[in-house]
């Protein structure tokens, strides 16, 4: 009865975080995207130092000594659990076909590609999608409020920190597994989570820091463009058609 009382009280304190948020989200403007750089940009400092000091060298020799196949079923497990997230969230675009699709996607490589490690869907040609809730919000037009850098986790925006709260309380296996008392799994699986993201994200980090004076204002234009693309389907919106060249400079 406890560990339920707690349960609940979590949950209660994540959908009020993302309402907060989604008020937050709903009050900014469009023409100020980074109204706390001055914090985003301390919080950025950190996450670049405790990346060069531990995260991209953990992630590096895991690359080195991991097999690339083991790599890849270990990415592909993971994906294969976010596929709940996206099919609940397809659901509530009310894009049902794409929710009919990544169901199936999850259903086959959960059974014949054991548990995930397997993308067989992919084999097949089963079209793949990702949805989030703040994906959701967008797609309902809740704008995406001030860009945040968030401790750890890096580029985010009000919107989306709303999100993921909710995807993590509501979607997320690996939060369930917390919820039954599995936290020695669940840290773990959190750690293998994060090693295996950043190792993905490996060789573009390397571009970043090459392609610009200033990284943080590149990995910022770069992921807010991104979003406001995924929420309109792979649409670029007007407002990212434009000349960037005076924020993004190529290094001599």
């Amino acid at each position: 009865m406890h560990s339920k009382l707690i349960s609940y009280a979590k949950r209660t304190a994540s959908i009020t975080s993302l309402l907060v948020l989604t008020l937050l989200s709903a009050c900014a403007t469009q023409s100020n995207k980074d109204p706390l750089e001055g914090m985003n940009r301390g919080i950025y400092k950190f996450n670049d130092v405790a990346d060069k000091a531990v995260i991209k060298p953990v992630a590096k020799a895991y690359k080195a000594v991991t097999p690339s196949p083991a790599r890849t079923g270990i990415n592909n497990f993971f994906n294969n659990l976010g596929s709940i997230t996206t099919v609940l969230n397809d659901l509530l675009q009310f894009k049902f076909s794409h929710a009919f699709t990544d169901a199936g996607r999850f259903v086959i490589n959960s059974t014949f590609g054991l548990a995930g490690f397997i993308d067989v869907a992919g084999m097949d040609n089963i079209e793949k999608h990702k949805e989030d809730f703040g994906q959701t919000l967008g797609y309902w037009g809740v704008n995406s409020g001030p860009y945040l850098v968030l401790p750890f986790l890096g580029p985010s925006s009000v919107r989306d920190t709303g999100g993921m709260i909710f995807d993590t309380a509501t979607t997320d296996p690996i939060t369930y597994t917390h919820n039954i008392g599995e936290v020695r799994l669940h840290n773990q699986l959190r750690l293998a989570q994060l090693i295996d993201k950043r190792t993905e994200l490996l060789t573009a980090s390397d571009l970043i820091d090459e392609a610009s004076l200033d990284p943080y204002a590149f990995m910022r234009d770069a992921y807010l463009q991104r979003r406001a693309s995924l929420v309109q389907d792979g649409l670029v919106p007007d407002e990212f058609i434009k000349d960037d060249s005076d924020e993004i400079s190529p290094k001599k």
